[in-house]
């Protein structure tokens, strides 16, 4: 793990470091003094993410804590399409000698031009429905769930947009509402700053409101994180079982941040092997292994489906299932690609979304 992130940050410097030759060389002809001020913006936008992770749990100025974290967030982004973008472009100006002066200026307006249409695509996500039939039953009608993951509140999810996020949830009448994993960010300070326990406070579900821990609730301090949702209907669920009222029983995994948690194989000894169950696990792992346990819905997030393409193909590479629904010899599995996002605030190749199953 820490040679792949040296390895992303070593490439990120390296992209950036070719964004500025090729920029120097177009504004060549511009005073000295303004390329020296664009330089050092241009500085602070690339590093300004690393610093903002840096001082996630130090209480400085919310604007600025706000600012350098979707400014470096969005750069993310910005550098992976201006990098491809300018590639293309000095490969396309060899064949055609009249495009060199403006390469560098469609390689930004083609980036600038898919960003906007990235960032629009993430603030409307989808909601796609799912109808599921069991063969071990569910006592009274048809049982409507609403699954999400990956909210990822904090400074890149917003009070405002977790407003529109509960609307949304709660105009569906969910019977029960389950939360896989990441619903925070990387602090609390965010959180208790924009209070956004009042608008969690509003989701509404008779038979509960459920949450297991993602990666991200231990980056942000899994002690904080249960303190803080004291303060909300969201009971978090630790390695815990729930019997609801129609039978279903909910199995609520810790994430594999805790290396302790209790392997999968003992949690199964403790249910009900006549009554359905539902399996909540952030991280999509060992689908097979608990597909053979007779696990009968198995809900997970965490991947994100990579977000923007090409990352998306990396993902799909690196899971047994990386996205969307798949029934296996005995489980029905969906992995959930987040209601929102880590970070860039872009979805490209990608999309959001909320899942409402309908258990019969």
């Amino acid at each position: 793990m820490k040679t792949m992130f040296t390895t992303m940050i070593a490439a990120y410097i390296c992209g950036n470091i070719y964004i500025f030759i090729r920029a120097w060389q177009t504004f060549s002809g511009c005073s000295l003094s303004w390329k020296l001020t664009i330089s050092v913006i241009y500085w602070i936008a690339v590093f300004s993410l690393i610093i903002s992770m840096f001082f996630r749990h130090v209480e400085i100025p919310e604007f600025l804590s706000q600012g350098l974290f979707t400014l470096g967030s969005i750069w993310l982004v910005f550098t992976l399409y201006m990098v491809l973008a300018l590639l293309v472009m000095d490969m396309a100006r060899m064949i055609v000698p009249f495009l060199k002066p403006l390469s560098f200026y469609v390689a930004l307006g083609f980036t600038c031009c898919l960003l906007i249409y990235g960032y629009f695509n993430y603030k409307y996500p989808d909601i796609n429905h799912l109808d599921i039939t069991l063969e071990k039953p569910i006592k009274g009608s048809p049982m409507k769930i609403i699954a999400i993951s990956d909210v990822h509140l904090g400074n890149g999810t917003r009070k405002p947009q977790l407003k529109k996020y509960v609307e949304t949830i709660n105009a569906q009448q969910p019977d029960l509402i389950v939360i896989c994993g990441d619903l925070i960010d990387n602090s609390l300070l965010p959180l208790y700053q924009q209070k956004m326990e009042e608008e969690l406070n509003k989701l509404k579900a008779p038979m509960g409101i459920y949450l297991v821990p993602g990666n991200h609730e231990y980056i942000s301090g899994i002690e904080e994180c249960e303190r803080f949702l004291k303060n909300t209907p969201i009971r978090l669920l630790r390695d815990t079982i729930v019997t609801l009222p129609n039978g279903l029983q909910l199995i609520g995994r810790d994430d594999r941040a805790n290396r302790r948690r209790v392997p999968i194989v003992n949690l199964m000894k403790k249910v009900d092997p006549t009554k359905p169950t539902l399996l909540l696990d952030h991280q999509p792992y060992e689908l097979a292994k608990k597909d053979s346990l007779g696990i009968d819905i198995q809900f997970s997030g965490h991947t994100h489906r990579g977000q923007v393409w090409p990352m998306s193909l990396l993902v799909d590479n690196m899971y047994e299932q990386s996205h969307g629904y798949r029934k296996w010899s005995h489980s029905h599995v969906y992995v959930s690609s987040g209601l929102s996002l880590w970070g860039p605030p872009f979805r490209i190749g990608t999309d959001s979304e909320m899942t409402v199953m309908t258990i019969r």
